[in-house]
């Protein structure tokens, strides 16, 4: 008994010890437009919380997140690199994130892995495109954040024009907390609104707190009563309060902007100039302070609802890998560990594959520098040496408790070019660096043109595939030879067949194959859906499954050009089997090939992607600009005023028409024009004319219109 007694003191003791060490931990990432600020807010965090010893600056290549060598020669970051830095008796481990739309899958795997985020906003230019883009995908993952509007220090900066952008496009609530000291040049501080006390920064950075300025003193009181209306008006408490007593105090202000942080229902603003060191000190406070530690996010589900894991060191071991790169010290996997304590040495089930894998070191990750641990808490993100095939999206667990979670999911590639080594001896180097790329990158894939035989490289935009042939030129020592790009279209179903009947039967010797399928065909607003009308048993529930399976394999190939195909609804009304010879297979074998003939039996149209584009020019370059995008078939949504006597252009435009725009568009504009894009779906292409058309039913089949 005392032995028992004992072991259930000391595991309750580690326990506790434990989730002491989670509560102060916070998983943050920082997301942003381009040029926003992000990396130089991380350089000037990591500088003041002692994880570095000089400041880095993007414009002189000397940061410590984008350590990639085309990082430093474009200035911009490509790859989300992790850090982490103590503040406060907190430990933070954080995430900087590219701000280009081709990189917008980094952001995803990022945020799956994230429990609360920093969105940083440029002072002049309140929200831009990709900030909205990141914004969204926040939300979509439900990951709590508070904003900070960088650049105070610059010409055109105005804080309250920046929070009327953040309502207007991304509607929030957004509760403001700080009140410049001083405006551009002359901007020198905060006053902070919870805590009635202002902070200023000599041109050292050193930080100094004290009484509101007298001449601040009425628009400080008036701000204040505004944040506590708009607080008593979204959490219940801080109203009672504010009903009884006309105010709100300290604790109960905080305690409400924290909850409502956490819920999503309000976002907390705070403000400042990252590279001038002004702000950075208050926005940790506000990062501990409302966003949630691993403690405060729910349980981590599996894929299919069965089981949970809690963030408790003393779970089963359950983790996501979200990031694998090849550094010199080996394979590196990044892991978000949602429950369990990982030691060296461990031994992992990849729940997915099957396979197992053993940890043979863990690292505490400084972007391209880390640091040995001999363990890990549930709530952690470090990275691990030792798995050879564990992929990004793959959950490592608990071998005797094995728990799958959700991957993240990678979006569809737009853009393809045809990838050669210059010299024929090469061709296996090149083969094997870019298998090692994909493997790193999930959004790039790897396939072999069935026509030409070349191997082909397909990725998210034009930039993205840029970096990664110079990524395998300057890692492999392979010279590659890059085709023009193209984009990826897709097939969609514009009228489509009823009745299509398909019979599969086919006989070696031994057993054989017989499959008889009836299928409708109807365009759908969804990329495919499936249903089933049989009735009595004709086509067994098994059998069902193999034709939704093989309707699938169908759709990767259309008839119009070899294009994954979109917009179907396949519904399986009849059915026949063989006693002996009908199988699985056999379905999915008859509904592979009758899917085929049924689409090339029916109406398609190809379809082009589309990027919706924000362009910023000169005032004087407007019309010029305009009419370089009218050839590029774009639809203008508008056009608005832009900082500094600028104008700025939205538009629709087809993405293979961007191919080589930056330059066209540095040239129409002395170089002072700049441009974003992100994503906007599939509309017809031109060529589709040709396509609709509906080509005569194939003798395989009977389709009745």
């Amino acid at each position: 008994m005392r032995t028992d007694t004992t072991t259930t003191s000391t595991t309750t003791s580690t326990t506790t010890i434990g989730t002491a060490a989670i509560a102060a931990v916070r998983n943050l990432g920082i997301l942003a437009h381009v040029d926003a600020g992000k990396t130089t807010l991380t350089e000037r965090i990591l500088y003041l919380t002692g994880s570095t010893h000089k400041r880095g600056e993007v414009h002189n290549g000397t940061t410590v997140t984008d350590f990639d060598p085309q990082e430093r020669d474009r200035g911009i970051t490509i790859f989300a690199a992790a850090v982490s830095c103590a503040w406060a008796g907190h430990r933070i481990n954080l995430i900087d994130t590219p701000g280009h739309v081709d990189f917008a899958d980094e952001v995803e795997r990022s945020l799956r892995v994230l429990d609360g985020a920093v969105a940083v906003f440029d002072a002049v230019a309140g929200v831009e495109p990709q900030s909205e883009s990141v914004w969204r995908q926040a939300e979509r993952h439900g990951v709590p954040r508070i904003a900070f509007v960088n650049k105070l220090d610059r010409a055109g900066a105005d804080l309250d024009a920046a929070v009327a952008s953040i309502r207007e496009r991304l509607h929030p609530h957004p509760l403001v907390v700080h009140l410049p000291i001083g405006t551009e040049e002359a901007f020198t501080g905060l006053v902070d609104l919870v805590r009635l006390r202002a902070l200023t920064w000599d041109e050292d950075g050193t930080l100094t707190d004290g009484p509101v300025p007298d001449h601040l003193a009425a628009e400080t009181a008036a701000r204040r009563h505004a944040l506590e209306e708009a607080v008593a008006e979204l959490d219940p408490r801080a109203l009672e309060e504010f009903c009884t007593h006309a105010t709100l105090g300290t604790d109960t202000l905080t305690t409400a902007l924290r909850a409502l942080t956490r819920t999503g229902e309000a976002v907390v603003v705070l403000a400042g100039s990252a590279y001038r060191n002004r702000g950075v000190e208050p926005l940790l406070d506000a990062a501990l302070a409302y966003l949630p530690s691993p403690l405060d996010t729910p349980p981590v589900t599996a894929a299919d609802g069965s089981q949970q894991r809690l963030p408790d060191p003393g779970q089963p071991v359950t983790a996501l890998a979200f990031k694998v790169t090849t550094a010199p010290t080996g394979r590196l996997t990044y892991l978000r560990l949602y429950a369990g304590t990982l030691h060296k040495g461990a031994t992992l089930l990849d729940a997915a594959t099957g396979r197992t894998e053993r940890i043979a070191r863990i690292l505490r990750v400084q972007a391209d520098r880390h640091t040995e641990t001999d363990h890990a808490l549930a709530g952690d993100i470090v990275a691990v040496i030792g798995p050879k095939h564990t992929r990004v999206g793959a959950t490592l667990c608990d071998p005797d408790h094995p728990i799958l979670l959700e991957a993240p999911v990678s979006a569809e590639p737009v853009v393809t070019v045809a990838v050669e080594a210059r010299r024929s001896a090469d061709t296996d180097k090149l083969t094997a660096a870019l298998a090692r790329l994909t493997d790193e990158d999930p959004s790039l894939r790897l396939a072999t043109d069935p026509e030409t035989g070349q191997r082909t490289l397909s990725g998210l935009g034009e930039l993205h595939l840029e970096v990664a042939v110079e990524k395998v030129r300057r890692d492999a020592g392979v010279e590659a030879v890059v085709g023009r790009p193209r984009v990826a279209l897709r097939e969609a179903l514009v009228e489509g067949v009823t009745g299509f009947t398909h019979r599969h039967a086919k006989q070696d010797g031994g057993s054989g194959q017989f499959a008889h399928i009836v299928l409708d065909l109807a365009p759908a607003d969804e990329a495919f859906t499936f249903t089933s009308t049989v009735t009595g048993g004709r086509v067994p529930r098994e059998y069902v499954q193999a034709v939704e399976a093989g309707c699938r394999d169908a759709l990767a190939e259309g008839p119009l050009g070899g294009h994954p195909v979109t917009g179907v609804a396949v519904t399986l009304t009849d059915g026949l089997t063989h006693p002996k010879d009908s199988s699985e297979l056999a379905f999915r074998t008859a509904a592979r090939q009758g899917l085929r003939e049924a689409l090339r039996a029916s109406r398609l149209h190809l379809l082009e992607p589309l990027a919706q584009v924000s362009v910023t020019v000169p005032e004087d370059a407007l019309g010029t600009v305009l009419g370089d995008l009218a050839a590029r078939r774009a639809t203008v949504q508008g056009t608005r005023p832009g900082p500094g006597g600028t104008a700025q252009v939205d538009a629709l435009v087809p993405l293979a028409e961007l191919f080589g725009y930056a330059g066209r568009l540095r040239g129409r504009t002395q170089g002072r024009g700049t441009f974003t894009t992100r994503p906007a779906g599939y509309a017809p292409a031109p060529a589709a004319a040709s396509a609709l058309a509906a080509p005569a039913a194939p003798a395989a089949g009977r389709a009745a219109r």
